[in-house]
């Protein structure tokens, strides 16, 4: 049986559309990603919710702080039972190799991802911040120093996901944004692919939000998605 790929991003502040998405959405994708804006406005009860329906939680909170402060926060997502953790490469490795070994004495354990380069930005965005080559470059770095650091992946656009497998293996986990449905709007994604394209460059996940959130029937928008892929969806 193949992984159901489909994350979906909740990025509303409308309690009622977050648990009536989380419903509906629940028995079709694999995953839902809690961001800044949900979970600072609903914490842990939303994660909660969602565990209650029967699916998984990729929580996106980019942790990005002192190797102390990063592990314990590694700590408590993994007791709380989530599915993925997400935290900056840009922290080093000390940071990276703290939290890894955290997660591994708890069982079950998140999986550990590393965010490279926000799909928001491209080199000239890189440069204005003092960090110098193409994009391309800058996230085969960052992935090569995450996967030596005990992480299990990385987040990273569709562009680099294919480099990123090629380096460093099918194992090490892929997870894309920026994934948009052919004819969707990029609103403030700049490097973007189709989910189709993002699976056969290597990624084994894909995050999906406002091309299924603020579609006029969510679940038929998950299932177009998951049916252009091959996924067999139930209804």
């Amino acid at each position: 049986m193949k992984v159901n790929p489909l994350i979906v991003a909740l990025d509303t502040g409308d309690k009622e559309v977050l648990q009536a998405l989380v419903e509906h959405l629940a028995p079709v994708v694999g995953a839902f990603k809690v961001g800044f804006y949900p979970f600072l406005l609903f914490g842990w009860d939303l994660v909660n919710y969602i565990h209650s329906r029967g699916s998984r939680v990729f929580l996106d909170l980019k942790l990005h702080d002192i190797p102390n402060t990063v592990a314990i926060a590694v700590e408590v997502a993994a007791h709380r039972g989530v599915f993925m953790v997400n935290l900056h490469t840009l922290g080093g490795r000390e940071m990276m190799e703290r939290a890894a070994q955290v997660a591994r004495e708890i069982s079950p354990r998140p999986l550990l991802l590393g965010v490279t380069v926000l799909t928001s930005m491209e080199t000239q965005d890189l440069k204005e911040v003092g960090i110098q080559g193409p994009v391309e470059h800058r996230v085969l770095s960052l992935a090569r120093l995450a996967h030596e650091s005990g992480l299990d992946g990385v987040v990273a656009s569709p562009q680099e996901a294919r480099t990123i497998k090629e380096e460093l293996g099918k194992e090490f986990v892929i997870v894309t944004p920026g994934v948009r449905p052919p004819g969707s709007p990029l609103h403030d994604q700049k490097r973007v692919a189709t989910p189709r394209e993002a699976l056969l460059a290597g990624a084994h996940y894909i995050v999906v939000g406002r091309p299924i959130c603020q579609a006029p029937d969510p679940v038929a928008a998950a299932r177009e998605i998951l049916e252009d892929l091959g996924m067999r969806t139930e209804g």
